[in-house]
C-alpha cells in the first residue's frame, strides 16, 4: 500500500523527461562532400550504449516518485489485557458418585465419570463450551475429608489430567461427604491468591459440585458459605444425580460378581441452595449428562472473563527500509535511485563522457 498515492501523477511528466533526454541534439559539423563511407563503419559499443546515461535517469525519477508515495507494509498485531477469574472446582468423590445414573456416548457411567467429561469441556473448551483459558482454575475434591489437587492454574491440561486421575473412595473410613470442610479449603486456596502479584483477578468463584449431604468434616456448609462471602467469593452448587432412587454396583456376597441394586439417594438440596444464596450464587440440579452440561454453559456465561485488545498496525516504510518479494531481499526505492544516479554520474564522467 502507498501512504501518498498522488505524487504517481508525476509518472505522467516521464514521456516529456524521456523525450528531452533521448530528443537529437544539433552540433555543429564540418561538411563533406559524401559520408557514405563513414555509414558502411560498424558501430561500436560506446556508440551503441549512448542512450544508458538516459534510461539509467529516468529510472531514478521513476524510484524517486516511488519513494515520495511512501510505499509501506503493514503488519497488524493485537495485543489481549485479560483480567481473569480465579475458579475453584469442589468435586464430590464419595462412594455414593458410583450410582450408574449418567450417560456419555450412549454407555452408561458412574456420576464422577460424567463429571469428568464436562468439566474437562468447562475447562479446556468443547461442545458448547469455550473453554476458560485465561481463568486461574484449581481442582479440590472431597469425600470424608478434603484434599487439594491442584492451585488455581492456568495449566489446564494438567488439571483436567489430575480430574480424570481422581477416583471414588473405596474404603469406609475415607468415606462421607465433608462439603463444609471442602468450601473452606476452596475459600483458602482462591484468599491465597491475593499474596501472587503477578495475577489479574477480577472475581472468585467456586463451583460445588455434590451428590450428597454433609455428613462429615468439622465445619458446616452454611459456617464455609458465610466465610466464603465475607472474602467476597462466590458459591455456585450442583445437586447432582437423579431423585427418588439410582442404580448402584454393588458385589452379590454369594456369587462374588458386581450387580446393580436400585438404592434410595438424598440431596440436602436446602443446604445447598442457602450456601449459595449467601454469597450471590445460584443453585443447580443436574439429573443427566445433557442438564450437567447445561449448568456448566449457564456459569460459563454468568462468569465472563474481562479481555481487551487493542490493535495496531506496524508500518514497514519500504522507501527507506529493505524488504523481500518471494525471498528476494530487494534494497529501500530511494536507495535504488541513489545508485541509478551515481552510475549514471559516473559513465557520463568516465566511459561515456562526450567531448565539447
Amino acid at each position: 500500500m502507498f501512504f501518498s498515492p498522488w505524487y504517481f501523477l508525476l509518472l505522467l511528466l516521464l514521456p516529456l523527461a524521456a523525450r528531452r533526454l533521448f530528443a537529437p541534439r544539433r552540433r555543429s559539423a564540418v561538411r563533406f562532400s559524401s559520408v557514405n563511407l563513414v555509414r558502411q563503419l560498424a558501430p561500436t559499443f560506446r556508440q551503441r550504449i549512448t542512450w544508458l546515461p538516459g534510461a539509467l535517469t529516468l529510472g531514478a525519477v521513476s524510484a524517486i516518485i516511488v519513494g515520495l508515495a511512501q510505499p509501506r507494509e503493514g503488519r497488524e498485531q493485537t495485543v489481549t489485557d485479560t483480567e481473569g477469574i480465579a475458579i475453584e472446582l469442589v468435586v464430590d468423590r464419595s462412594g455414593s458418585m458410583q450410582a450408574m445414573d449418567f450417560q456419555v456416548n450412549g454407555e452408561h457411567v458412574d456420576r464422577l465419570a460424567a463429571i469428568k467429561n464436562v468439566v474437562g469441556k468447562f475447562v479446556l473448551g468443547g461442545d458448547q463450551l469455550k473453554g476458560r483459558f485465561s481463568d486461574l482454575v484449581g481442582l479440590i475434591s472431597f469425600a470424608g475429608y478434603a484434599d487439594g489437587e491442584t492451585p488455581p492454574t492456568l495449566d489446564h491440561a494438567f488439571l483436567v489430567s489430575q480430574l480424570n486421575q481422581t477416583q471414588i473412595v473405596t474404603s469406609r473410613s475415607e468415606d462421607g461427604t465433608a462439603i463444609g470442610d471442602a468450601i473452606s479449603l476452596a475459600v483458602e486456596k482462591l484468599n491465597a491468591l491475593d499474596d501472587r502479584q503477578n495475577e489479574k483477578v477480577k472475581s472468585k468463584i467456586i463451583i460445588l459440585l455434590t451428590d450428597g449431604e454433609n455428613n462429615a468434616g468439622q465445619l458446616e456448609p452454611i459456617q464455609a458459605a458465610e466465610l466464603a462471602e465475607t472474602m467476597g467469593i462466590r458459591i455456585y452448587t450442583i445437586g447432582v444425580g437423579t431423585k427418588g432412587q439410582a442404580p448402584m454396583p454393588v458385589q452379590d456376597p454369594f456369587s462374588g460378581r458386581t450387580v446393580m441394586q436400585w438404592v434410595p439417594v438424598s440431596i440436602d438440596e436446602e443446604t445447598l441452595t442457602k450456601v449459595a444464596e449467601i454469597t450471590q450464587g445460584k443453585y443447580f440440579r443436574a439429573t443427566d449428562t445433557d442438564s450437567l452440561e447445561q449448568i456448566y454453559s449457564e456459569i460459563d456465561l454468568l462468569e465472563k472473563t474481562k479481555v481487551e485488545a487493542q490493535h495496531f498496525v506496524d508500518y514497514r516504510e519500504l522507501a527507506i527500509q529493505p524488504y523481500s518479494i518471494a525471498g528476494i531481499s530487494v534494497p529501500p526505492v530511494l536507495l535504488v535511485a541513489f545508485v541509478l544516479l551515481a552510475a549514471r554520474v559516473l559513465l557520463q564522467q568516465t566511459w561515456l563522457r562526450e567531448m565539447t
